[in-house]
């Protein structure tokens, strides 16, 4: 009996319940009349969190990323109910990514690479392939070369989120914490730093994801369609095939 895909979840829903409802809430939400700033903060924490510990338990295996987005999560609520200054939530925000990209540097020197566990994911690659071309090219050391190089240009992109992050803190968190105000200043940095943060963090990210793709396919002397995972190949297979439709032919009198 052949196993059942898994059903991805559409990225809109992550979107919604990580940064368009709890910034609405925080927004608009917190104001004395409705939940209040206390309340407003605990409720638009509690979808985030959720959500995270949810798909931790669905995935059944601790996702290094996501408990430290758990955790930055966590921590910034936990600074806003005991109405730490703004400087706390700043230094958090740049701590955060620093923490992650020192983890991966450091990771080098293990067993384990946080870049591997990051980017060379089965989910996007055919891991077990690429090793075995690896060692059939005698190229195996070549890539863990080159992967040194790499993880600096991962770890550059987590050092920027840390920069960005604190930079954003400090010029929109400037009332008085607890106060309403400052609730709705948390919402205005988590909708930001989205379009501040996320995206030149994101794109420095995808350039080191495209040198490691070129890499693997310089070393393997595979294609790029080779490279993916069996599902993305699947995927990629269905989309490519046109329809095909069957007109009949022009009856003679």
């Amino acid at each position: 009996m052949s196993k059942e895909p898994r059903k991805e979840e559409h990225p809109m829903v992550s979107i919604m319940l990580n940064v368009v409802i709890p910034v609405i809430i925080l927004t608009y939400l917190s104001k004395d009349k409705y939940l209040g700033p206390l309340w407003g903060l605990i409720v638009a924490l509690i979808l985030p969190i959720a959500y995270g510990t949810h798909t931790l338990i669905k995935e059944r295996r601790a996702d290094f990323v996501s408990i430290i987005g758990i955790i930055s999560v966590l921590l910034t609520g936990v600074f806003g109910i005991l109405k730490l200054p703004p400087e706390w939530i700043a230094c958090k925000e740049a701590a955060i990514p620093l923490i992650l990209g020192l983890a991966i540097i450091i990771s080098l020197k293990t067993p384990y690479p946080l870049i591997k566990k990051i980017l060379m994911s089965e989910k996007i690659f055919n891991v077990d392939l690429l090793h075995e071309k690896l060692r059939e090219q005698g190229n195996e050391a070549k890539f863990e070369k080159r992967l040194v190089g790499l993880t600096w240009g991962l770890a550059s992109s987590m050092f920027l989120s840390s920069a960005l992050n604190y930079t954003l803190a400090k010029i929109i968190l400037k009332s008085e914490p607890g106060t309403e105000a400052f609730t709705a200043e948390i919402g205005k940095m988590t909708g930001l730093s989205y379009i501040v943060v996320m995206i030149p963090s994101m794109t420095v990210m995808i350039l080191v994801l495209i040198a490691l793709i070129k890499t693997l396919t310089h070393l393997t002397g595979l294609k790029m369609d080779d490279l993916l995972a069996e599902h993305l190949q699947e995927k990629d297979a269905e989309t490519s095939e046109s329809p095909k439709i069957e007109g009949k032919e022009p009856e003679l009198s």
